[in-house]
């Protein structure tokens, strides 16, 4: 059995990630979650008592922990998911994203060198430092094309400069300093235990209410959606296989408008819990003035990926969107926890 280190393991992606990697066998878990408003315990909740699985409250930013931790559980690979993720929230505060994603990258990839320095030949070969980033990092697409690997960054917005310095840190550790390092940049994840401030879960809760759905700008807004068991899947394939110091795009195929995401949000919950006024939930739909920087288009080239490891996304956006509304009407007492936070659905990045 492998030792696999997972920061951000309480989070929404990372959460999901150490679920499937433990209902499948063959790994034992380390956790590292700081548990910031974003990290739920609750996602973790059917690993109480696990064998395979300990759960850290800490910092990637924290020097001591990070090295006492390498040091005490001995990993043969680490997949970082910590960071702070939402657009909107680094408008507000850009300062907590870089030091978070930046620096706490950077002290992450610090104490990973020492340690991997020290293992012997053979561990050293086999280690890995899978980085998990975003496609936000390429900017903004026009009404054509996809990002390759080969697209140039262009950051558009203070979360997603952030990450794009987190990437090229990872990029220059490997090239400096030979640490087996790999890169995957996805596209708009959705699915169970999502935090409700992203587009999904939140119109979900408020249209469960009756109450108005904002949506930006004209919401022509174009984002290639990927459902997040796929999302994990394609690391656990990347963290098998892929070649070290480079790049995987991961995407779901599925390009939607904002607006049309909302509308089948609509649709499915009108289908499954109707309105008890009869409205049509579609009626409260609300535009509002669109946020600062929004980039255009995102959409997402994953061929490398396909071509050289196999992965393809199992989920449609229909199917996968389903899914997701199913498992949010099913677990209303996980979504009402979440919110008995400081988060209360409000707009946030209108700076």
């Amino acid at each position: 059995m492998k030792t696999l280190l997972v920061t951000g393991g309480a989070g929404f992606i990372g959460g999901n990630f150490v679920l499937d990697m433990l209902a499948q066998g063959g790994w034992r878990i380390i956790n590292l979650d700081k548990l910031t408003y974003a990290g739920n315990l609750d996602t973790l909740a059917s690993l109480r008592g696990h064998a395979d699985h300990r759960f850290v409250q800490g910092d990637i930013g924290d020097a001591a922990q990070v090295q006492a931790l390498l040091q005490e559980h001995q990993p043969d690979a680490i997949v970082n998911f910590a960071a702070e993720s939402h657009v909107d929230r680094s408008i507000d505060g850009p300062a907590e994203f870089v030091q978070t994603n930046v620096v706490g990258t950077l002290n992450l990839l610090e104490r990973c060198l020492a340690y991997w320095r020290g293992l012997s030949l053979d561990r050293q070969d086999a280690f890995r430092f899978l980085h998990v980033s975003t496609d936000e990092v390429y900017g903004s697409l026009g009404p054509v094309g996809k990002f390759t690997e080969e697209t140039p960054y262009a950051p558009n917005s203070p979360y997603s400069a952030s990450k794009a310095a987190s990437d090229h840190l990872v990029r220059a550790f490997h090239h400096t300093y030979g640490l087996p390092t790999l890169t995957t940049n996805c596209s708009n994840n959705y699915g169970p235990y999502q935090f409700p401030e992203k587009l999904i879960p939140l119109m979900v809760q408020k249209a469960l209410r009756g109450e108005a759905l904002p949506v930006y700008g004209d919401g022509r807004n174009v984002r290639d959606w990927l459902y997040v068991r796929d999302h994990c899947r394609a690391i656990q394939r990347v963290l098998e296989a892929g070649r070290t110091g480079e790049v995987y795009n991961v995407g779901g195929d599925s390009e939607r408008e904002n607006i049309h995401v909302v509308k089948t949000i609509c649709a499915l919950l009108d289908q499954r819990q109707p309105l008890a006024d009869g409205r049509k939930r579609e009626s409260l739909i609300t535009y509002v003035k669109d946020r600062p920087g929004h980039d255009r288009r995102y959409a997402i080239d994953s061929s490398k990926l396909q071509r050289e490891l196999g992965w393809r996304p199992a989920e449609t956006f229909e199917s996968g969107i389903a899914r997701t509304v199913d498992w949010y009407l099913d677990n209303q007492a996980w979504c009402n926890r979440v919110l008995d936070g400081s988060y209360r659905m409000e707009r946030l990045g209108g700076a």
